[in-house]
């Protein structure tokens, strides 16, 4: 690491979008701190990406795992510029390989467990406050903090509240958690304005990844862009949620 070169964090990102994004980070010239609930995926994702890039095992549901990467990054780095919260799942139980089809069959409000429901946001939601929570005396450090949430369309109410071919998606776990986690980057970026630090929403689009079996119509790269495109600008303002090249989407 250089004195000068940006610090970015990117959670989840041992593989899929989260891959892709450190990825294009370190392409970009950056330090890039790779974090994975799996200390060795997270070490073997780290060496296939070119540039400084150093793994860090993060798992955002535990609290003693987030303090510990915290407290590593304080001891090596003293400052964080970027944090990119990207760790996030559709479902649990280890039903990653069913079709969305079924997915979305089994997960209609009047059918989704409560404990799937409970086990989803606590990634999606509380687990990106506990994370951001945890890394802001290291934001407060940096001269251009930027905190991005990698959010969905299925989040928003304003799309899903009108016929779309993918609203039946939209549940009480995975859809209602992204809409939750929105309202967290709103919060945050009210509570930090002051502080010049912004905090942001974006959406990747279908992409195909493991949350939905592969069956995206959109690459990693194509789903990256955009997270990539928000957490480098110093110009794009706070308390957005955009998607694409900087397209606005409805909260």
């Amino acid at each position: 690491m250089t004195e000068h070169s940006r610090i970015a964090l990117v959670t989840g990102a041992n593989q899929g979008i989260g891959l892709q994004i450190a990825t294009d980070l370190a392409a970009s010239g950056l330090t890039v701190l790779l974090g994975s609930r799996n200390a060795g995926r997270g070490k073997a994702a780290a060496q296939t990406i070119a540039g400084d890039v150093h793994p860090i095992e993060l798992d955002v549901t535990d609290a003693a795992s987030i303090s510990a990467a915290a407290a590593q990054v304080a001891q090596q780095f003293g400052r964080l510029d970027i944090l990119v919260n990207n760790a996030a799942i559709s479902r649990a139980n280890g039903q990653q390989s069913e079709s969305m089809q079924d997915y979305i069959k089994r997960s209609r409000a009047t059918l989704i467990s409560i404990d799937e429901v409970r086990t989803i946001w606590e990634t999606n939601v509380f687990g990106v406050l506990a994370v951001t929570q945890a890394f802001i005396p290291l934001l407060r450090k940096s001269d251009a903090a930027r905190i991005v949430n990698v959010s969905s369309n299925l989040g928003s109410l304003t799309i899903n509240s009108t016929p779309h071919p993918y609203r039946a998606t939209f549940n009480p776990g995975y859809g209602a958690s992204k809409t939750a986690l929105n309202a967290m980057t709103l919060a945050f970026a009210i509570d930090l304005e002051a502080e010049g630090i912004k905090v942001n929403a974006v959406t990747p689009g279908f992409t195909r990844t493991a949350l939905n079996n592969y069956e995206g119509t959109e690459t990693v790269q194509q789903g990256a862009a955009e997270a990539v495109r928000v957490a480098l600008s110093r110009e794009h303002p706070t308390g957005t949620f955009t998607g694409s090249v900087n397209e606005a989407f409805p909260w």
